[in-house]
């Protein structure tokens, strides 16, 4: 097919009478071959006036891959082209049909892979080198872009730079940087006015293309807009196809394949086994089939996939039987130490990493949620992809991961782990052979990593819990049910891994339901239709779902009633959503219950629990059954460590101010103390009375504690007498996080309410909300995400940063819908792309290898700001457990802290100031060092001037004292901490 074809200058010519043979000059055009894989080609255009006939005047060849024309021109300032390989395919922009290549008519040009690089000089020559550089604009919105740039020991053009007008397509600019003899360049790019330089750090560009997206440089790239040929080649067929064996775990390995266009994955097919015939997936030339039976044969093919969806032929099977059964690994035990000295990375283990692909599964709800769609099961990540991540986690600088909850769920959308079903059991979703939930604390424990554990007493599932007590509902596989009713497989118990044969699916529930009464129901009007129907039209009977007023749980084992009022006494005694059956924790029976499944996990040596919901259980149950067994269990168990067993709840009260709408019980800080009066016996009206006492006394009577508060400038030993055993989320600081500044001075302003707020975990955002209980996952920008991090490594309370945040993963997207949109548009979205490759992590916060694309995760900006700041913070005590005041500091976030230890010979004593510059007065004289910039102040007046400035940027000067020498600069300048 010939190009269309437009001829204004030549038409311009016939009509003023012109003669075509008026000649301006020449232009020389390079032409790429491999583009098209030709081994001739032709240039057609109208260069002189007119149109060259078809197919146009030959190229000759240059140099390897290069073609070049010197073309006659004419009077204009450019002239059309395109290019053909004499047997009617065509080389036209981009592959667009009806349009041609615009180029000027002077200069050297190329054409390479469907784009014009105009005057980018001659491809063939030595030592003459050439930068085309292509700019992503969509993410800033910017419709003019600079580039501003200096070659590699050259000189910066002159700001803003050279502006980006090339031909490129929709979203990219591009511009080609002409180098001489430089191998490289440094640029920054401009709207006029507002500034991408990565960062502050400027991007490095070398030679060839370059595409530069949302921060991203990716060196010797594809253009971002050529358009190539449809892909009808198939790959390679795998070869080499070998298996081993360990337990019951197979791996296969083959030699990877080849495409035309690259090699995007395999497909494995597997036979054997009660499952029967299985297909799998991996992205790389191996595979590890983790979960099979014990003793059992299994047969593998493998067929190769490309982009466009091309598959090889299945390679020749092989064979290879599993083994017994692994044995169980050594039980753990909990690193100790003060959690204060950790900073606390939050992981959601079903979405951070997926190691094991056998485990993956998607639920009743994946095609409706649209998981499916995007190849994205809800249950993705897993023990052993965290086990494989521990060294990032690490070389973030954190030594402290807090997971979700691992007990078997059951739910329809249940991969975030609150929605227990079997409390005495981890959920194998998560789990492979050699990736258990035990030799995942042994495995982060080894590497100084210690693991918090997200635990939940105040509710199970829908169903209940099994062991306690579990729902049976009413159902019927009439006409309109039997599709949601499975048949009752005797013999068959739910896992959520296993698929149940008869049904073809993990979540099974043909145990869950009856049409006749059950000899101990105590649901009323049991299977009695409703004259209520479903959307569907389907009648709906008594009983047919768990529901608290129904009579159907036994108020033995939980709470009867809905949630009223969220500010009264019924938030702690009713049930909190449909599918959350509150337990009854003031029974005996369920507080037994609880106290021996959580011994179970503070058994295997985890570090603490994470308290989830923890507000909608009466202080006096926590203080009287649940804390004090908990530790006393760790203590037993573990001895001095076991004393070190760290729990934090979660309070939920959303407001901006000191109390919760004026309620002192349903306070974050309220629940780290202890009562304050004996009450009956009776923990169902003990809980009762006290509530109405502490309501009674409100706000203004609530005890008051200086257990974070320096005294002057001198540490003093804090007074713990009182402390509940429950630390707390700090969500007053959670709540402000909009500006750093707000968190700073409205967690100040409560610091008196807590027993001792060194202990608050503080965050940002999290799985649930955002600042001031926004819905979408934090968007304030880099910078505030600096200033805010630096808050949070210096002040009072341990920080805690929720996965992906470090490069602001899903920035303002929804936290979580439910399964009514895909988890992939989400804040809970999948975060293991990002985490593809190697990393090795020489130390905390130090990397000493990585790869792929968790290397460039790593360089991100708020990643090499976070690595420092937990640098400092390790080698600075006083940031970590110390004491703060801001008497006699000037400055917007600007305080003094000190933590002394004399059984230790430990004396920190930090002056800290973030954004701003601050007068620090009547503080102790001596030598002060800066962990900055390395600083050295003399002080003999007992006054220290900060200077400072920048968004998130920091000065911690740290007082030189008997013993305790101040460390100096630590760590090197980034983005964001610098002079």
């Amino acid at each position: 097919m010939m190009p269309w074809r437009v001829r204004p200058l030549a038409l311009a010519m016939l009509l003023t009478g012109l003669c075509p043979a008026a000649f301006a000059g020449t232009a020389t055009v390079y032409y790429y071959t491999p583009y098209k894989g030709w081994s001739s080609a032709y240039l057609h255009h109208n260069a002189s006036g007119t149109w060259t006939s078809v197919p146009g005047t030959p190229l000759s060849a240059a140099c390897s891959q290069w073609m070049v024309k010197v073309v006659t021109t004419g009077t204009a300032s450019t002239f059309q082209a395109a290019f053909t390989d004499g047997q009617n395919r065509w080389d036209n922009p981009n592959n667009q049909s009806g349009t041609n290549y615009v180029i000027p008519t002077q200069g050297t040009h190329q054409v390479k892979n469907g784009q014009l690089l105009s005057n980018a000089g001659n491809p063939c020559a030595t030592g003459t080198h050439q930068a085309e550089v292509f700019y992503y604009t969509k993410s800033r919105g910017w419709s003019t872009v600079n580039l501003h740039y200096a070659p590699t020991g050259g000189t910066w053009t002159q700001a803003p730079g050279e502006t980006m007008n090339e031909q490129a397509c929709t979203d990219w600019v591009r511009k080609t940087v002409s180098l001489g003899s430089a191998t490289g360049l440094t640029a920054a790019f401009n709207n006029g006015s507002a500034w991408d330089n990565n960062g502050n750090a400027n991007y490095t560009l070398g030679t060839g293309r370059s595409t530069v997206k949302d921060g991203i440089v990716t060196a010797n790239a594809a253009s971002p807009c050529t358009v190539q040929p449809p892909d009808t080649t198939p790959p390679s067929v795998p070869s080499g196809v070998s298996a081993s064996v360990s337990y019951t775990q197979i791996q296969l390995t083959w030699t990877a394949s080849t495409d035309d266009r690259g090699v995007t994955g395999y497909e494995l097919t597997r036979t054997g086994g009660s499952q029967g015939t299985k297909v799998l997936t991996s992205s790389t030339a191996s595979f590890s089939d983790a979960g099979l039976e014990a003793r059992t044969p299994y047969s593998y093919t493998i067929r190769a996939v490309d982009a466009a969806g091309n598959k090889s032929s299945a390679s020749a099977a092989v064979q290879a039987t599993t083994g017994d059964a692994p044995p169980a690994p050594a039980g753990g035990q909990p690193l100790g130490g003060d959690i204060r000295g950790d900073a606390i990375y939050f992981v959601m283990t079903a979405r951070f990493y997926d190691g094991d692909a056998s485990n993956n599964r998607g639920g009743s709800m994946h095609t409706k949620s649209g998981n499916a769609a995007n190849n994205d099961p809800m249950f993705r990540g897993d023990f052993k992809g965290l086990i494989q991540k521990l060294d990032y986690i690490k070389a973030l600088g954190f030594s402290a991961i807090w997971i979700t909850p691992v007990v078997l769920n059951r739910s329809d959308y249940d991969y975030h782990g609150y929605h227990g079903w079997d409390f005495s059991k981890v959920d194998p979703r998560l789990e492979s052979p050699g990736a258990s939930y035990q030799e995942l604390i042994n495995a982060a424990h080894a590497k100084g990593i210690k693991i918090i554990q997200d635990v939940v007493y105040n509710h199970s599932s829908r169903w209940g819990a099994k062991g306690l007590w579990s729902a049976k509902v009413y159902g019927v596989r009439d006409s309109q049910w039997s599709w949601y009713y499975d048949a009752p497989v005797s013999g068959f118990e739910y896992n959520g891994l296993t698929v149940e044969p008869t049904s073809g699916k993990s979540y099974y529930n043909g145990d869950l339901w009856s049409t006749a009464e059950p000899a101990d129901n105590t649901c009323r009007n049991w299977g009695v239709p409703t004259g209520a129907y479903s959307q569907e039209g389907y009648r709906i009977y008594n009983c047919q779902w768990p529901n608290p007023t129904s009579g159907m749980f036994p108020s033995q084992y939980f709470h009867p009633c809905w949630i009223g009022n969220w500010e009264g006494e019924d938030s702690r005694s009713c049930w909190i959503h449909e599918d959350l059956a509150d337990f009854n924790t003031e029974s005996t029976p369920v507080q037994t219950f609880l106290i021996n499944t959580y011994n179970q996990y503070i058994g295997m040596g985890v570090d603490g629990f994470r308290i989830d919901t923890a507000v909608h259980i009466p202080r006096i149950t926590w203080n009287r059954r649940f804390l004090p067994a908990a530790r006393q269990y760790a203590e037993q168990r573990f001895g001095a460590k076991g004393k070190d067993f760290f729990m934090f709840g979660e309070v939920g009260s959303f407001v901006n101010d000191k109390w919760n709408r004026g309620s002192v019980n349903h306070s974050a800080q309220f629940f780290t103390w202890k009562e304050r009066k004996d009450y009956t016996s009776n923990d169902v009206q003990a809980a009762l009375d006290q509530y109405t006492y502490e309501n009674s006394l409100g706000t203004s009577n609530q005890p008051t504690s200086t257990n974070a508060f320096l005294q002057g400038n001198a540490y003093h030993t804090p007074d713990h007498s009182q402390f509940s055993g429950m630390s707390v989320i700090d969500m007053r600081m959670h709540m402000n996080f909009g500006e750093a500044s707000n968190a700073f001075w409205n967690g100040k302003d409560s610091d008196d309410s807590y027993n001792d707020a060194t202990y608050n975990v503080v965050y940002v955002d999290s799985h649930d909300y955002g600042p001031n209980k926004s819905s979408t996952r934090y968007a304030g920008g880099t910078d505030a995400w600096a200033e805010n991090m630096s808050l949070m490594w210096t002040f009072r309370g341990i920080p805690t940063l929720y996965y992906g945040s470090e490069i602001e993963f899903q920035q303002g997207k929804p936290i979580d819908c439910g399964p009514t949109c895909p988890l992939a548009t989400t804040g809970r979205a999948y975060y293991g792309d990002n985490l593809e490759g190697s990393v090795a992590a020489s130390d905390f916060g130090a990397v000493s290898s990585a790869s792929g694309k968790v290397a460039e995760t790593l360089n991100k900006p708020l990643v090499k700001h976070l690595q420092r700041l937990n640098q400092i913070r390790r080698r600075i005590p006083a940031l970590q457990k110390g004491q703060y005041s801001t008497d006699g500091v000037s400055g917007t976030m600007a305080f003094k802290r000190r933590f002394t230890d004399t059984a230790t010979g430990v004396d920190s004593f930090a002056l800290v100031t973030i954004s701003g510059s601050a007068t620090f007065s009547g503080v102790p004289n001596g030598t002060y060092k800066d962990a900055i910039t390395g600083d050295v102040k003399t002080v003999g007046n007992g006054t220290l001037t900060a200077s400072v400035s920048g968004k998130g940027n920091l000065r911690v000067y740290v007082l030189e004292l008997p013993g305790n020498p101040a460390p100096g600069k630590i760590g090197a300048d980034g983005p964001y901490l610098k002079p």
